[in-house]
C-alpha cells in the first residue's frame, strides 16, 4: 500500500495594518501581512495545523519582517 503523507501550507490570509509606523523606512499605514498556516496531511487531506508563518512587509521600502523581528505594535495587529 502506498501511502502519502506531509506538511503543505494552507489558504494564506492578508492583512492591511494601520496607524503603524514602519520602524525602517518610518513611513506610517504602509504594512501589510500574510498568515499561512502549515497541515499535515495524508492522502491531501489535511488533519491538523503544524506552524503558522507570519511576514509583515512594508509597501513603500520593500522591507519584511519575519516573527522573531515583530514590534509589540505588529503582534498585536496579528492578534486581533
Amino acid at each position: 500500500m502506498i501511502l502519502f503523507f506531509g506538511i503543505r501550507p494552507g489558504k494564506t490570509t492578508t492583512i492591511n495594518i494601520r496607524h503603524i509606523k514602519c520602524s525602517h523606512c518610518n513611513q506610517p499605514d504602509t504594512l501589510s501581512g500574510e498568515s499561512t498556516p502549515n497541515f499535515f496531511h495524508i492522502f491531501w487531506i489535511p488533519l491538523f495545523r503544524v506552524s503558522t508563518t507570519q511576514v509583515i512587509g512594508c509597501n513603500y521600502c520593500k522591507k519584511g519582517y519575519y516573527k522573531e523581528e515583530f514590534t509589540k505594535e505588529m503582534q498585536a495587529a496579528f492578534e486581533n
